[in-house]
């Protein structure tokens, strides 16, 4: 892999994983369906600062609701994939993930995505073990994918990656999220870490990212910002009481938090970030 050269600017990478959890647990739909109206929030605090996003979308999602992914596409965001039924890459295989993804492409076209770019992979599940889903994304068309935590977490991870904004030999951009503490580090501007991680500290590594010159990249799901959902386990948490309590936690301050860094920052869709930065040469290395 070849990191990236120097000089991009304030950029935050922000998306949002379109997914809706109650496809992912037995017998889901018996709960209220909550994702348009926790969309609706994240859109409101987009457009008090005129910004557009990256939507990673399930398709799932696009077969559902394909009048919620059209409405992204009108509003200037970027609707990119998070495969088709949300399966972690290792339970795919190469094979599973290549048919995984024509079928989310199909979804998303038949909603109205004219071209797809990106990708992240459900429960950020791209690690050493599945490095070669990036020559599959190369063989599709994609052009990024953003997929990697460049540290050891409780689920997934990847920390010998590195955490610049690298090329790969099949020639995909990775975009990994921004953590701080090296190989264990935390990813501090995603899920419930962004949620439960003190904000001055947020805060604080949100600017050690933009003064380094590399971008602040990270994500949230619909229930991050669901004060009312109902309570069920989680999947991918393998059954844990307590981890799944976690997810629950600080849902209420995430809007206001986002407006904080929103307006410290410049809010870009992922295309745009790898079509004017990357394409041209201009990301820092780890500081």
């Amino acid at each position: 892999m070849r990191p990236a050269v120097d000089g991009i600017g304030r950029a935050f990478l922000f998306s949002v994983d379109l997914e809706d959890v109650r496809s992912m647990i037995p017998d889901g739909a018996r709960h209220a369906p909550r994702v348009e109206a926790n969309v609706e929030r994240y859109l409101e605090v987009l457009a008090r600062h005129d910004a557009r996003c990256t939507f990673f979308t399930v398709g799932d999602i696009a077969r559902r609701s394909p009048e919620l992914v059209r409405s992204l596409v009108a509003a200037g965001h970027e609707v990119a994939c998070h495969g088709a039924d949300h399966v972690p890459l290792a339970r795919l295989g190469p094979d599973g993930f290549r048919d995984d993804l024509r079928r989310a492409l199909d979804d998303l076209a038949r909603a109205g995505v004219d071209r797809v770019s990106g990708f992240r992979a459900p429960v950020m599940s791209l690690v050493r073990e599945t490095g070669w889903a990036h020559e599959i994304l190369a063989e599709l068309g994609f052009a990024y994918s953003s997929s990697v935590v460049p540290a050891g977490t409780a689920l997934y991870g990847w920390p010998e990656h590195p955490a610049d904004c690298v090329r790969t030999a099949s020639g995909i951009w990775e975009i990994p999220v921004s953590v701080f503490g090296g190989r264990r580090g935390v990813p501090f501007l995603s899920g419930v870490y962004f949620r439960l991680l003190p904000f001055a500290i947020v805060r604080a590594r949100f600017e050690h990212a933009l003064r380094s010159g590399r971008p602040a990249v990270g994500y949230l799901h619909p229930y991050d910002v669901d004060t009312e959902q109902e309570r069920f386990m989680h999947p991918e948490l393998g059954g844990s009481r307590v981890l799944n309590r976690l997810m629950y936690v600080g849902r209420g301050g995430v809007c206001a938090r986002l407006d904080r860094l929103f307006a410290r920052a410049t809010v870009m869709p992922y295309r745009d970030f790898v079509a004017q930065r990357l394409a041209t040469g201009g990301v820092v290395h780890a500081a």
